[in-house]
């Protein structure tokens, strides 16, 4: 082994899987790397070294090294746990999500910082700053898939042109806003929006990142927004996500 050359990187594990008696598969993503499969051999072990860290939704550095296809684990140092999720079931089911959807857009040996961060963020903003789970979550979606290439357009109306649109609506299979009273036949799926929800839409997707969860949106505006951002993310990705099946199960009904 003194010849193997390590990489020291910062990730955060997006899934773990048990195999063999005491090992781990994870699938980390990190700052460097992308997204990596990772062996770590004795995970399971109360005496690991890596027992803090191999765990889903846990963020640490981690020394690797690789043989053939794989990566392997030789240290692992815990950097942040982000706790609050642990203590709340309905917060740590949507952090089970956020991390399975951000696994699904990246990929492998690819650098992928700015996901990272924004993956960090929104655990931290459910963790640490105890938002609402609602507006993280579609706040979260709808950012994610902008930073993955499947930015929609929300600066107009697709058809006529008018800067806010009568009766706002987003169209996510084509991924654009519009009129409810434009493009008939042309547009496939569509969602209504409001006036407020409009503009937390614009402000999630053109505002200033380090502040995409600072602001508020209650009732129905929040209901369209929240269901404009899981329609759009399912028409784009084109699958679903048993994490979510899951996070629904424990969501907290709204009133």
């Amino acid at each position: 082994m003194a010849s193997t050359p390590y990489t020291v990187t910062n990730g955060i594990v997006l899934r773990e899987t048990v195999t063999k008696e005491s090992d781990k598969i994870l699938t980390l993503l990190t700052r460097d790397l992308g997204r990596v499969s990772v062996i770590a051999r004795g995970a399971r072990r109360k005496n690991s070294k890596f027992a803090a860290c191999a765990q889903s939704l846990v963020y640490g550095e981690w020394t690797l090294y690789r043989r053939g296809e794989w990566y392997y684990a030789n240290e692992g140092e815990t950097l942040e746990l982000f706790a609050g999720l642990r203590q709340d079931l309905e917060a740590m089911a949507l952090g089970f999500y956020m991390a399975e959807l951000t696994e699904s857009v990246t990929t492998e040996d690819t650098a992928s910082d700015d996901i990272l961060r924004h993956l960090l963020n929104g655990l931290y903003a459910l963790s640490a700053l105890h938002k609402p789970p609602r507006l993280v979550k579609a706040a979260f979606e709808l950012k994610l898939l902008a930073l993955a290439g499947y930015e929609p357009l929300a600066d107009g109306c697709a058809y006529c042109g008018l800067p806010d649109p009568e009766e706002p609506m987003l169209d996510v299979v084509q991924g654009v806003l519009h009129c409810r009273g434009c493009g008939r036949g042309e547009r496939a799926l569509s969602m209504p929006l409001c006036a407020h929800s409009l503009a937390a839409l614009r402000h999630i997707l053109y505002g200033d990142p380090k502040r995409l969860y600072s602001f508020t949106l209650e009732g129905k505006a929040m209901d369209r927004l929240a269901g404009a951002a899981e329609a759009f993310t399912a028409a784009q990705l084109e699958r679903g996500f048993r994490t979510l099946d899951f996070y629904k199960s424990v969501q907290t009904p709204t009133k």
